[in-house]
């Protein structure tokens, strides 16, 4: 056989041969690791999959108010594999338009937040109590938040963060319950299961509530570096 007929790749050449893989390669092959990798990949799908359906499920609820005066549907941003995930209350203008939680002002305050502890959308995930806009952006009402919150617990649990970022009473009422506020519950750990999985929870204010009263930023900040110190306990590491 000639060579022009027989090009060979300087550092690996595959040969399939029945259903075998031959692998000639300048490095060991580590067929466990390959194995492993092959196990993640498969579940990386399978998390990206389902939570395509529950954001089907959330687009197909009928009869409901908030969906019927909305634009658009925000179900989330960020990185589905992150050990951190935030949740707000619920879209704003911005939000309704473009369809991704936290992109008006309260938003770019969030980055910046994020941004002082060294995260950044690449490695938190965000969503929200109600996965639509309410009228003039009204607090959701109890029905309403009733109403979501399966999905917000089926939410959290295919994302299976190990730091659960509350932002604002919405949030702490709905996950933790209404007998305490959120200037008492802020930055304070609680261990609670939400759905099968077991979160260490904290709770802060609201970005679009520290541009009201810019005086507490000092208590956010306080929270955010509570959040660096777990951070550091679990062992939660990011490249970017």
């Amino acid at each position: 056989m000639k060579k022009s007929n027989f090009k060979i790749n300087r550092t690996k050449l595959y040969h399939k041969l029945i259903n075998n893989k031959l692998v000639y390669d300048n490095k060991s092959l580590n067929r466990y690791k390959k194995d492993i990798n092959q196990t993640l990949t498969n579940g990386s799908k399978d998390k990206l999959s389902r939570l395509a359906e529950l954001k089907v499920k959330i687009n197909s609820i009928k009869n409901c108010e908030l969906k019927k005066s909305a634009t658009n549907l925000v179900f989330s941003d960020g990185n589905p594999f992150a050990k951190i995930m935030i949740i707000g209350e619920g879209p704003g203008a911005n939000e309704d338009k473009e369809g991704k939680p936290f992109v008006g002002r309260a938003g770019k305050l969030l980055d910046k937040m994020l941004d002082a502890i060294k995260l950044n959308r690449k490695n938190v995930y965000i969503s929200n109590v109600v996965n639509f806009r309410p009228p003039l952006n009204r607090r959701p009402t109890d029905e309403e938040i009733k109403r979501y919150l399966p999905f917000l617990i089926k939410h959290v649990e295919l994302v299976n963060p190990k730091i659960l970022l509350l932002l604002g009473s919405t949030a702490l009422n709905a996950l933790i319950g209404n007998e305490v506020v959120i200037s008492k519950a802020r930055g304070k750990w609680v261990s609670k299961k939400i759905g099968n999985v077991n979160p260490d929870i904290i709770a802060s204010f609201h970005p679009a509530f520290l541009m009201r009263q810019p005086d507490q930023k000092k208590y956010a900040w306080e929270d955010l570096k509570m959040i660096k110190k777990k951070m550091s306990e679990l062992k939660i590491k990011f490249n970017g």
